[in-house]
C-alpha cells in the first residue's frame, strides 16, 4: 500500500493576483495527482494537501520557486488513505476570520515559544523567569473537545470571530502569568497573540507550529487527547495517527 503524505503549511504575506495564483496552483496540484484545499488570501497562504512523496515534493519544489514561499514551513503526517474528495483553490479575505484588519503578523509577529521549551516550562509550573506558565487553547469548543493541554484555558468561543471579545473579557485573568496560546496549525495563533499584545495582555507567546507541530517533535506530553483536523482523518493522535472521532474518548 502506498503511504499518503499530509502536508499543512501557511504563510502570511501580502500577495496580489489572487486568480492568476489559484489558476496556477489548481492546474499545479491537479498535475501532482494532488487532493486538499489551498486557500489564498491578500494577507497570505493557507495549505492542506494530500498525496504520495513523489507528489507532494513536486509540488514543495515548485511552490518554494516563487519568492513569496521560498522560506515557507511544512508539517507532514501520514495516512493509509487520502483524506480528501477533491481539489480546491479558493480565495478568502482573510486566512483565518477575526474582523480585525489591523492585525497583521506579516508586519511583526508576537514572540513565540517551540514545542521542546514549553515541554520544560510545563514540567517546571514556571517559564525561564520563574513566572507561572498557562496554556490558552485559542480553537473553536467542537476542536477542544477532542483533546487540549492539561489545565488550559478555555472560553468555550464557536468561532474564531469571538476571541478579541472573550480577550476583553477575561483580561484580568491573565495577569502575572506567562500565557502560551496555542492551535491547530499556528495561524490562529500568529493572530491571537497579537491581539493579547496589543489589548495590553503581557508575558504573552504563541506556541510555534501549533499543536501539529508539537506532536511532531515531542510526542504531545502534557496533552489530553487528540487533535482535531477538518479533513476526513477527523483528529489526528500524538503520534500524529489518524482517530476517527467514535474511535476515542474526548477529553
Amino acid at each position: 500500500m502506498t503511504q499518503i503524505i499530509n502536508i499543512a503549511a501557511y504563510k502570511f504575506i501580502s500577495l496580489d493576483r489572487l486568480e492568476e495564483r489559484r489558476e496556477q496552483m489548481l492546474a499545479r496540484c491537479e498535475a501532482c495527482a494532488l487532493k486538499g484545499k489551498i486557500i489564498l488570501t491578500p494577507e497570505g497562504i493557507n495549505i492542506f494537501l494530500a498525496g504520495t512523496q513523489l507528489s507532494i515534493d513536486a509540488f514543495l519544489k515548485w511552490l518554494r520557486e516563487d519568492p513569496a514561499f521560498t522560506n515557507i514551513e511544512v508539517k507532514f503526517s501520514v495516512s493509509d488513505d487520502v483524506p480528501f474528495k477533491r481539489m480546491l483553490v479558493k480565495i478568502k479575505n482573510e486566512i483565518i476570520r477575526m474582523n480585525h484588519p489591523t492585525i497583521r503578523p506579516e508586519d511583526g509577529r508576537a514572540p513565540s515559544v517551540d514545542a521542546h521549551t514549553l515541554v520544560r516550562w510545563l514540567e517546571n509550573g514556571v517559564d525561564d523567569n520563574g513566572r507561572p506558565v498557562v496554556t490558552l487553547d485559542t480553537r473553536n469548543e467542537f476542536e477542544v473537545q477532542a483533546g487540549t493541554f492539561r489545565g488550559a484555558i478555555n472560553w468555550h468561543i464557536t468561532k474564531f470571530t469571538e476571541f478579541p471579545a472573550a480577550v476583553l473579557e477575561h483580561k484580568a485573568e491573565l495577569e502575572g502569568k506567562t500565557i502560551v496560546s496555542f492551535c491547530t496549525g499556528g495561524i490562529r495563533c500568529e493572530k491571537a497573540a497579537i491581539f493579547m499584545e496589543e489589548a495590553g495582555v503581557e508575558n504573552v507567546y504563541q506556541l510555534e507550529g501549533g499543536i501539529l507541530k508539537y506532536f511532531e517533535l515531542t510526542g504531545g506530553p502534557h496533552y489530553d487527547g487528540n487533535c482535531f483536523v477538518f479533513d476526513e482523518r477527523e483528529t489526528l493522535d500524538p503520534q500524529l495517527a489518524p482517530q476517527p472521532v467514535d474511535s476515542y474518548t474526548p477529553a
